[in-house]
């Protein structure tokens, strides 16, 4: 009989996914609010664990715990903990934003090209103002990351007659690009691109990348979306770059202290719209990782390879 820790505030529905998947016979099952703090029995006979994130030091004092579900497709959380032992496989939630992003990304899209913003101002006033919108097609979309949100959102921009290019770590063709180029080509990347979109997970090698030289590299008429992770962003020359109308603007659904503090000049540099972290929200996510974590709750017990498993080198 193995023991699974289901610790987060919404466990019921992981709880129901491991029942349905028939795996009540192999499994003591314990769901904890996260406000809540599990016992030293719990720790002590945990062998896998769902949960958001936990705090440095708890996962020295699980010692037959083989196998960490993380709830969101980042992971840095988890790796900067330095009792993360080399013999617990972490895996992530990769895969379930393929409808939901894509989708968000592209109303940052339109919202940066269509007036309906400005219509429902004008709403307001009772004011008839006729605004021409500009066409995404023939445009050039920049994507920093390709992975398999990036590859679902390349397909659907193809439909809009978008052009797409993008950088990966292995720059072999992707359906739907125009163009792959890989990370040290980026600067390419950067002066084609009428919006620049970060899919990049935070690791050392992205941290801080869209710094005041890479936004000298871009457009002047080009704008910056960021669905990806806050610190792949210096926050003030971001700012500076859209006072000083380096760039034309910004759609940021990431930041690094979340939520947003209200004294951050994102909230009032005109030109960056702030997104309250919407990108992977969608009514029935729960029931989508739910379904991941069960499929991964088989696997493990029966000795398969884990789905979306971090490699810890890559940090993603």
């Amino acid at each position: 009989m193995m023991h699974a820790l289901l610790w987060l505030n919404e466990a019921e529905t992981y709880k129901q996914a491991l029942l349905r998947a028939g795996l009540e016979q192999d499994l003591e099952i314990q769901t904890l609010r996260f406000d809540q703090e599990p016992t030293p029995a719990q720790l002590a006979r945990t062998d896998f664990m769902l949960a958001r994130q936990a705090p440095p030091g708890m996962l020295a004092k699980m010692p037959r715990l083989r196998w960490i579900q993380a709830m969101t497709s980042g992971v840095e959380a988890w790796t900067a903990l330095a009792d993360l032992r080399p013999d617990i496989a972490l895996t992530c939630a990769r895969g379930t934003h393929r409808v939901q992003m894509p989708e968000n990304i592209l109303g940052a899209l339109f919202h940066l090209t269509k007036p309906y913003s400005q219509a429902t101002l004008d709403q307001r006033e009772r004011r008839w103002t006729r605004r021409v919108s500009e066409p995404l097609a023939g445009k050039t979309l920049g994507i920093l990351g390709l992975g398999e949100i990036g590859r679902e959102l390349a397909r659907k921009a193809a439909a809009l007659e978008l052009r797409v290019i993008g950088t990966r770590r292995s720059p072999e063709p992707v359906p739907h690009v125009d163009q792959v180029y890989a990370p040290e080509a980026s600067a390419e990347l950067l002066a084609q691109s009428d919006f620049v979109l970060l899919l990049l997970p935070l690791t050392a090698e992205t941290a801080n990348f869209m710094n005041a030289q890479h936004f000298r590299l871009m457009r002047r008429s080009a704008y910056l979306l960021n669905f990806g992770r806050g610190g792949t962003v210096v926050d003030a020359d971001l700012v500076d770059a859209v006072r000083t109308q380096t760039i034309a603007g910004a759609v940021l659904d990431v930041y690094r202290q979340e939520p947003l503090p209200v004294e951050h000049p994102f909230w009032t540099t005109a030109g960056i719209t702030v997104l309250p972290h919407i990108g992977g929200l969608a009514a029935h996510r729960d029931e989508i990782v739910a379904a991941l974590f069960a499929d991964n709750a088989r696997r493990f017990i029966a000795g398969d390879a884990l789905r979306e498993r971090v490699d810890r080198a890559r940090g993603y």
